[in-house]
C-alpha cells in the first residue's frame, strides 16, 4: 500500500496505516485551530499503538505531514513553508503524548524555537480518548506564550488561530527590523502603469529593500479574492521562489482577506501601497508630534484589516496584548487599539492647542506665511536651505521631510515672513495619513503664498503638479496667491514649463534671485502698510484693527489717532467696507 506515514512505522498493520494516511483528508476550517474529529482519531491511533503520532498543519487547514515516534517522544521535523529562517514557518505542529499529560514539554518548547512553527500542540491521550490540550506560540526575542492546558472540546479556536497572525506580525516585525540595514529582497507587482510602478520602486528602496522583480497585469477592476486573479496569483509565487523574494509590494491597497490569501499563494510576506508608505513615514518622522501621526495613521489603517488579515509589514519600532476572560484576541485587539487612538488623538489634539496659540501670535503679529509645496522628492528641503540658510534634512529619498519647518525671512523691502517647508505629495496618499497629518498639511492651507515647487527633471512631471494640486483642493488651499517653481534645470530642460514659473536649480542657486523677488511681490500684492485714522469718537477701532497685522507706527493727534499697520489687502477692504473709506488716510504709508 502507497501511504504517506513517516516516522517508526515499524510492526504498524496495513489497516492502521490505511488509517493514519486518512489523517491527510482532514481540512480544518476557517477559524478553527483543531479539528475535533482529526483529535479524535489521533488520540484513538495513539492509544492503540502506544506511540506518540505528530501532524502538520498549515496555516489555510491542510494537513500536510504524519509521524509516527515512540511511546516517549517523535521525531520533529523543520517543515518550513518559508524560505526565510528568521520567520515563522506557516505550519504548526500537533502530536500526541500518550501517558495522558497534555503539557507542553521542556523538548517541545525547544523545538517551537528551532524550527519557528506557527503554534507548538499537545494532546494528551489516555484509554484511546483525548484529554487536555496545551499549545504555546513563539514571540519576539525568542519569548514563548505558554497558555494554560485546555479541555480537548473546549479549545479557544479562533483565540489561537488569531494568535497565530500576531505571533507572526511580532516575530515578522523583528525578523524585518535585523535585516532593516541589509535590505529585504522584494517583488513589486501593479495593475496601474510602469510609471507608477517605476514610483512604487523607489518607495520600496527608501523603506530599504532590494528590489529584484516587477511584472505588471493590466486589469479593468481588482478580483475581490486575491486582486490579481488565481492564475496570475500562481504565476508570481513561481517569480517569487525563483527569484528568493522576501517580500511582493502591490502598487494599490489590499483588504485583510487579499493580503491573507495572497500571503497562503505566494508564500511570501505581501505589502500594500499603503503600508509601504506607512512604513516610510515611521522611519522618517523626527518630532514627537510626527510620530504621533505616525502612529495614528497605522492603527486606523490597521484596524480596518484585522479580519482576514496576514502578515503586514510594519517599523513601528522604527525597523517594514494580553489576555481577558470572555473577550477573543481579536476582540482584545480591537479594544486596545480604539483606547490607543483615542489617546492618540488627545494628544495630538493637545500640540494642536499648542501650535494654534503660536499661530494666534504669529497673526497677532501678522507676519505673512510662505509655504514651500510639491510632490514628495521634488526638491523643497534643498530650497529651503538654500533661501534660508536652514539645515533642514535633504536626502534623494522619498518623504526625505515630514515635520514642517519654518524659518524667519526678510525680503529686500523688508517686510518679515516666514517661509515653511512641509511634507510632500503623492499620487494615490493614503487617506489615514491624510487625516493624521491633517494638521501639518494645513501649514499649507493656511499659508499666504504658495510656492509650487516642482521636478524639472522628471518625466512625470505634470502628473506630479496634477496630484499636488489635488491635494491642495482636499486641504482647501486653492485660493491662496502662487507661485509655480520648476527645479532641477541643471539637470534637464523642463518640457514644458508652466506659464510664468520661474526657472531655479535649489543646488546651484541658478534663479534663486529672481525667486526671492517674486516673493516679495507676491507679499507686496498681500500686504501693505496702511495708516488708519482713528477719532476719538470710534476708539474702540483700535482693538480691532491692531490684531490685524504688524503695527508699524502710531501717531496721536488732536483728532485721534494715525495707525499705521502692515495688513492684509482683504482684512483692509473688510474694513473698509464696514467703517466706511475716511478710516484710512489717502495714500498713507504706502509711497
Amino acid at each position: 500500500m502507497n501511504h504517506h506515514v513517516n516516522g517508526n512505522t515499524a510492526g504498524i498493520r496495513d489497516a492502521m496505516l490505511a488509517r493514519l494516511d486518512s489523517l491527510y483528508g482532514f481540512e480544518a476550517e476557517e477559524g478553527v485551530f483543531l479539528p475535533r474529529e482529526l483529535m479524535k482519531t489521533l488520540a484513538e491511533c495513539s492509544g492503540e499503538l502506544n506511540r506518540e503520532i505528530a501532524v502538520y498543519l498549515t496555516r489555510d487547514g491542510e494537513v500536510v505531514n504524519v509521524a509516527v515516534g515512540t511511546d516517549s517522544d517523535v521525531e520533529l521535523t523543520d517543515y518550513r513553508l518559508r524560505r526565510s529562517e528568521s520567520r515563522l514557518s506557516r505550519v504548526r505542529c500537533v502530536h500526541t503524548h500518550p501517558d495522558g499529560d497534555g503539557r507542553l514539554s521542556d523538548v517541545d518548547l525547544s523545538a517551537l524555537k528551532i524550527f519557528r512553527y506557527d503554534a507548538m500542540t499537545a494532546v494528551g491521550v489516555r484509554n484511546g480518548e483525548p484529554t487536555f490540550v496545551q499549545t504555546a506560540f513563539l514571540r519576539a526575542g525568542g519569548e514563548i506564550l505558554l497558555p494554560e492546558p485546555a479541555r480537548w472540546y473546549r479549545l479557544p479556536d479562533r483565540e489561537w488561530t488569531d494568535q497565530i497572525l500576531f505571533s507572526d506580525e511580532e516575530v515578522g516585525r523583528e525578523a524585518t527590523q535585523s535585516v532593516s540595514g541589509g535590505g529585504e529582497k522584494a517583488v513589486l507587482m501593479g495593475i496601474e502603469s510602469m510609471e507608477s510602478l517605476g514610483e512604487l520602486r523607489r518607495l520600496a528602496e527608501t523603506a530599504g529593500a532590494e528590489v529584484v522583480g516587477t511584472f505588471l497585469q493590466k486589469r479593468s477592476r481588482p478580483d475581490g479574492a486575491l486582486f490579481i486573479g488565481r492564475g496570475r496569483a500562481d504565476e508570481l509565487a513561481r517569480d517569487c521562489q525563483a527569484l528568493e523574494a522576501d517580500l511582493c509590494i502591490f502598487d494599490e491597497e489590499l483588504t485583510g482577506v487579499q493580503i491573507r490569501n495572497l500571503e497562503d499563494i505566494l508564500r511570501v510576506k505581501v505589502v500594500d501601497r499603503t503600508t509601504l508608505i506607512l512604513d516610510i513615514f515611521a522611519q522618517r518622522a523626527s518630532s514627537a508630534e510626527g510620530k504621533l501621526q505616525v502612529e495614528l495613521a497605522q492603527l486606523q489603517y490597521r484596524s480596518a484589516r484585522l479580519i482576514g488579515q496576514g502578515l503586514v509589514l510594519s517599523r513601528l519600532a522604527g525597523g517594514i496584548g494580553t489576555r481577558g476572560p470572555g473577550e477573543s484576541r481579536l476582540e482584545i485587539s480591537r479594544r486596545r487599539i480604539r483606547e490607543r487612538v483615542t489617546e492618540l488623538r488627545g494628544r495630538l489634539e493637545e500640540l494642536e492647542k499648542q501650535r494654534g496659540v503660536r499661530r494666534k501670535n504669529r497673526e497677532r503679529n501678522r507676519v505673512p506665511v510662505v509655504a514651500l509645496v510639491g510632490y514628495t522628492n521634488a526638491g523643497k528641503s534643498t530650497l529651503m536651505n538654500a533661501l534660508s540658510g536652514a539645515e533642514v534634512y535633504v536626502q534623494d529619498q522619498l518623504f526625505a521631510t515630514l515635520d514642517a519647518v519654518s524659518r524667519r525671512m526678510t525680503t529686500k523691502e523688508n517686510t518679515p515672513y516666514l517661509l515653511t517647508d512641509t511634507v510632500g505629495f503623492i499620487r494615490k496618499l493614503p487617506h489615514t495619513l491624510v487625516s493624521a497629518f491633517r494638521s501639518t498639511l494645513e501649514e499649507a492651507a493656511l499659508a499666504d503664498v504658495l510656492v509650487i515647487v516642482s521636478d524639472g527633471a522628471s518625466p512625470e512631471m505634470l502628473r506630479q503638479h496634477d496630484t499636488v494640486e489635488e491635494v491642495l483642493r482636499e486641504l482647501g488651499a486653492e485660493d491662496q496667491p502662487r507661485i509655480e517653481v520648476i527645479n532641477k534645470c541643471d539637470l534637464a530642460d523642463p518640457d514644458p514649463v508652466f506659464p510664468g514659473a520661474v526657472l531655479i536649480s535649489a543646488r546651484t542657486g541658478q534663479g534663486l534671485e529672481a525667486l526671492r523677488e517674486r516673493i516679495a511681490g507676491a507679499l507686496q500684492d498681500s500686504f501693505r502698510p496702511e495708516t488708519f485714522r482713528i477719532p476719538f469718537s470710534r476708539y474702540g477701532l483700535l482693538a480691532e484693527i491692531r490684531p490685524l497685522g504688524r503695527v508699524l507706527a502710531e501717531k496721536h493727534t488732536d483728532t485721534g489717532t494715525e495707525l499705521t499697520v502692515m495688513i492684509a489687502r482683504e482684512d483692509a477692504e473688510r474694513l473698509v467696507r464696514k467703517y466706511g473709506a475716511d478710516i484710512l488716510l489717502p495714500g498713507g504709508g504706502r509711497e
